[in-house]
């Protein structure tokens, strides 16, 4: 069975909104999937990104993203997505877009938020194609996506890059508003059940977002991934106590 390999946008300060993401993909997948997060500081470390501290950068991944290809060894079809995603059905779709002859796909918005910051009081930037780097279904063997090497993502601009400026129009094919539906933008007349909903304002894991469009989804998937690790943690008490759950401490203070 063809399965897919999904590089994660990672942020520390966004660490629920990673696992939240990666677990509604699994969960949903027909597919086998190799999910992979791209964190900048692992970056750094294995000096395959070395641009200096960027203080517009809304995330820790706004440029590491476009290190996709190399990362998957410019080789096959890769996906990349921002963390403040919500996958609502099965991914496997995506498969039946794999035209050789494109470079990458995504939703080509026409995206022109009113709000001026987003999240947790982040500059929310306009530019011509924004968002579109936020979903891509990328064909890492193609040429023009080889263009992305370490060296060109640490030192390119960000107009450069999240408008693909490295990409000539041809190659840019067109995903539908159900792979990277835009809360607060678009609504229900644009897709009426997206399968990728992208809180990309802020989401339900900062106070101020909690009642967002899809926030309840979003809501309780969050509570399925906690029980599970606290299942998990049970588990590992179990094995550790040698099958038998350990009785509480009592202090003596």
């Amino acid at each position: 069975m063809t399965g897919l390999r999904v590089f994660i946008g990672w942020d520390s300060r966004e660490e629920i909104a990673y696992e939240v993401c990666r677990q509604s993909l699994e969960a949903n997948s027909s597919i086998p999937l190799e999910i992979i997060p791209i964190k900048q500081a692992d970056l750094r470390r294995r000096s395959l990104y070395t641009r200096a501290e960027d203080a517009l950068s809304s995330t820790e991944f706004s440029f590491t993203r476009f290190l996709t290809p190399h990362l998957a060894g410019y080789q096959g079809w890769a996906v990349f997505v921002d963390c403040d995603f919500l996958f609502r059905r099965d991914i496997a779709g995506l498969l039946d877009y794999r035209d050789p002859s494109k470079a990458l796909y995504c939703v080509k918005h026409d995206y022109r938020p009113k709000e001026s910051t987003k999240m947790d009081g982040q500059p929310q930037t306009q530019y011509a194609r924004k968002n579109w780097s936020s979903f891509m279904l990328i064909n890492c063997a193609h040429e023009q996506a080889k263009q992305l090497t370490p060296a060109v993502v640490s030192s390119e601009t960000g107009l450069f890059l999240h408008r693909f400026q490295w990409l000539t129009d041809d190659v840019i094919g067109s995903l539908p508003v159900t792979w990277n539906y835009l809360e607060g933008w678009h609504t229900k007349d644009d897709c009426e059940d997206p399968i990728a909903v992208h809180y990309t304002r802020g989401g339900p894991w900062f106070d101020n977002w909690r009642h967002v469009e899809y926030g309840n989804e979003w809501s309780a998937a969050a509570e399925r991934y906690r029980q599970t690790i606290n299942l998990d943690n049970e588990h590992t008490l179990f094995a550790h106590t040698n099958g038998s759950v350990a009785s509480p401490k009592t202090s003596h203070a």
